[in-house]
């Protein structure tokens, strides 16, 4: 009887909490406090790392059951969450909202520095890493640092010679799939890229920036010998060889 007044007594404490918003649960390590004490152990575990449900079939890891859940759906093929608009089938319901708002344009997330909005809390973080200039990811063998994890894997390929993306035609291999897309176009012929003043088209980008200086007449790179300014890096590098005496090519 006594331990069924505690469950009780624990629960309208919970409900009350919840209701006046309190957050008598504070992180010991950040200054995030939660209403209920389960959710303070499951943040806590974002400064601890410790990540103890496992998914059986990959091995992946996750802080809280419910990602654990979520995550199994991939296995299975379960996307019981579908966009009413394009009717695209997603396994939880946070994906969901969050696809949802290409839809509906929706940027709930502001930086406060330069006003930037973004869909996506993460994005968010990451993007305010441009005003802070923090780093949190170090490659381990040269010690440079990156914003986003992402940029740190790509960059370790420069150690292990690792290039996972190849060209079904002719095997060349890419370390990134960006390189391998515009690669492709070689294949393709595709020039997606087309000047609105000329319509030359190009099959990268930077291909048609260069290009479009032909018409503004913008010279950037200046040589801080003789002022001769050009179009392209390649060329001042080439041009500074005049002064310097280099001959790198006999």
């Amino acid at each position: 009887m006594n331990e069924q007044l505690h469950v009780h007594s624990a629960e309208c404490r919970y409900s009350r909490d919840i209701h006046r918003g309190d957050h008598p649960y504070a992180c010991d390590v950040g200054n995030k406090a939660f209403s209920c004490k389960s959710n303070r152990i499951i943040h806590q575990r974002n400064h601890s790392g410790e990540h103890p449900y496992v998914c059986e079939v990959c091995n992946r890891t996750f802080s809280c059951k419910s990602s654990l859940i979520n995550h199994k759906r991939i296995h299975n093929g379960d996307s019981p969450y579908t966009c009413d608009v394009c009717n695209k089938t997603l396994f939880d319901k946070s994906t969901l909202v969050r696809h949802q708002r290409i839809h509906s344009g929706e940027r709930p997330y502001l930086c406060e520095v330069c006003a930037k909005a973004f869909s996506e809390k993460g994005h968010l973080i990451r993007h305010n890493r441009v005003h802070t200039g923090v780093r949190p990811h170090t490659c381990d063998v040269c010690n440079k640092a990156f914003s986003e994890k992402s940029s740190l894997i790509i960059h370790r390929r420069t150690h292990s010679g690792e290039r996972p993306y190849s060209c079904e035609v002719c095997n060349s291999a890419f370390s990134r799939k960006s390189n391998l897309i515009t690669h492709l176009r070689v294949h393709s012929g595709e020039r997606p890229y087309k000047c609105e003043v000329c319509f030359k088209s190009f099959n990268q980008h930077p291909h048609l920036v260069t290009h479009k200086r032909i018409h503004s007449g913008e010279r950037p790179y200046a040589c801080d010998v003789c002022k001769t300014s050009f179009t392209e890096k390649r060329s001042l590098i080439t041009h500074q060889r005049m002064h310097s005496g280099e001959c790198p090519y006999v």
